[in-house]
C-alpha cells in the first residue's frame, strides 16, 4: 500500500483527556499542541508514553506526528496520545495492529472518575451511621 503524501487522523482518549491526531510521512518530528514533544510532556517518561507505538512498529523515524490534545492532567493527556497515535497508525497500515494490539495499545482504558451521588458527600463516601 503506497502511502506517499497520504495523511491519517485517528481520536485517543484516556479519562477526560482527548487527543486528535494526524500522521504522515516524514522525518520522525512529534509536535504536540505547536510545541515540541519533549517540551510538552515534560518528563521523559511521559515522552516514552506517548510514543509506544511508534516504538513497537518501528516507524519513529520515519512519520512526521501532529497532536491537539486537551483535558485532563499530563499522564491522562500521554496515555490519549498514544491511542490516538496508535489507532492511526492501524490505520495507515493494517498489518500494524497485531503488534500494537499485543502491547495493548489498541484498548481505551475505561476508568474514570466516579460520579458524586446526591444526598452524599461523595462518590463512595456516605455519611456516619448512627444507631441510635
Amino acid at each position: 500500500m503506497a502511502i506517499a503524501e497520504q495523511e491519517f487522523t485517528a481520536v485517543g482518549r484516556r479519562k477526560t483527556s482527548s487527543a486528535r491526531i494526524r500522521i504522515r510521512p516524514g522525518s520522525g518530528k512529534v509536535v504536540v499542541n505547536d510545541k515540541d514533544l519533549e517540551t510538552y510532556c515534560y518528563t521523559e517518561q511521559l515522552a516514552k508514553v506517548a510514543i509506544t507505538p511508534l516504538l513497537v512498529t518501528e516507524t519513529k523515524e520515519s512519520l512526521d506526528v501532529r497532536v491537539r490534545v486537551e483535558g485532563g492532567g499530563p499522564t491522562g493527556q500521554a496515555c490519549a496520545i498514544s491511542h490516538g497515535i496508535a489507532r492511526a497508525l492501524q490505520k495507515m497500515n493494517p498489518d500494524f495492529r497485531p503488534a500494537l494490539k499485543k502491547a495493548g495499545l489498541l484498548t481505551r482504558d475505561p476508568r474514570m472518575k466516579e460520579r458524586k451521588k446526591p444526598g452524599q458527600p461523595g462518590a463512595r463516601k456516605r455519611f456516619q451511621f448512627s444507631k441510635r
